[in-house]
């Protein structure tokens, strides 16, 4: 059983984070010779309208996911990302994360956390789920200290 990995998934939130995220995850890619994938997931339409919306909402969803994917080329391509290995996906964050690992062999999920104080905060966030759900290895990137400014 090798200890190298093949494979390395950066889930990004597109926050001014996702650069420290990446910065983290790339020398581990090198050091193993191991593929870099980037991952950010836009939550479908449906869901933050409710769904019963009586219009197509398929063009907006469309210029939603062409914005986040301008804005993950943003943080990947300083970073020598090739394009093809940028992804935009809508769905559920860890849902959707733990279908691309397992879709592309991926070894080691490489996550932002904000490390709000005390479990219960956590639970609800998006590197527990990915945590929780997750075949392989998960890097927990410790982002956002306190006092520090999250938002853009």
């Amino acid at each position: 059983m090798s200890n190298e990995y093949h494979h390395v998934l950066v889930a990004v939130d597109l926050t001014k984070d996702s650069h420290r995220v990446l910065e983290r995850a790339i020398p581990i890619a090198r050091r193993n010779n191991a593929k870099l994938s980037v991952i950010h997931t836009l939550e479908p339409l449906g869901f933050a309208y409710g769904g019963d919306i009586p219009m197509d909402l398929t063009s907006i969803q469309d210029q939603l996911d062409e914005h986040a994917k301008s804005r993950l080329a943003e943080v990947a391509d300083p970073h020598d990302v090739p394009r093809e290995d940028q992804h935009v996906v809508v769905g559920m964050p860890d849902t959707e994360i733990h279908r691309f690992s397992k879709e592309n062999d991926v070894d080691l999920i490489v996550v932002g956390s904000h490390g709000r104080h005390g479990f219960a905060l956590l639970l609800g966030s998006t590197s527990t789920g990915v945590l929780h759900g997750a075949e392989c290895d998960v890097l927990a990137v410790r982002v956002g200290k306190a006092g520090e400014e999250t938002a853009e």
